[in-house]
């Protein structure tokens, strides 16, 4: 990988160079669950009904635990206001809580965010990703942001020429 990786409170980011790069990362990665623009939320739902789906039917949960489970994620990170609404109707912001918490609830070893910048386009997005993980503390493994080395002057914590 020829970018550079570095930790970003409980994010780790790996910046990388290329598109091509970015394939290759996320193909030697199969157990990670990706959050990204092109696995869209399931429009015919609300968005507590995309995230229960998760428990439901990956964990055989019941509908209403998987419901209750839901709306706990939900509280944790300020977003219960968004439950009804179908993806239309959703914020940028609002659509990638949904995703996280979609993501979070199959609780993955790895998340990883692919290109936040298309996710969250009008938001700065590195200190709004990482209080957002930050509250879902202990539902996934770790968290990995996928971005390019061109972004690196949006995160605080950016070290040029620092890797590991």
């Amino acid at each position: 990988m020829g970018g550079e990786s570095f930790a970003f409170g409980a994010l780790r980011i790996l910046l990388l160079e290329n598109n091509a790069e970015r394939k290759q990362l996320v193909a030697e990665h199969p157990d990670a669950v990706e959050v990204t623009a092109r696995l869209p939320l399931r429009a015919n739902l609300t968005v507590l009904e995309n995230i229960a789906i998760v428990p439901q039917f990956r964990r055989g949960e019941s509908p209403e635990a998987a419901a209750r489970y839901a709306w706990s994620l939900l509280e944790r990170i300020g977003y219960t206001a968004c439950a009804p609404l179908r993806d239309p109707d959703l914020s940028h912001e609002e659509r990638f809580a949904a995703k996280v918490l979609r993501a979070a609830a199959l609780r993955p070893p790895i998340i990883l965010i692919d290109r936040p910048g298309r996710l969250l386009p009008d938001t700065y997005y590195p200190p709004f990703v990482e209080a957002m993980l930050a509250a879902l503390k202990g539902e996934f493994g770790q968290c990995w942001v996928l971005d390019y080395v061109w972004n690196a002057p949006l995160y605080p914590h950016h070290r040029s020429g620092t890797s590991s």
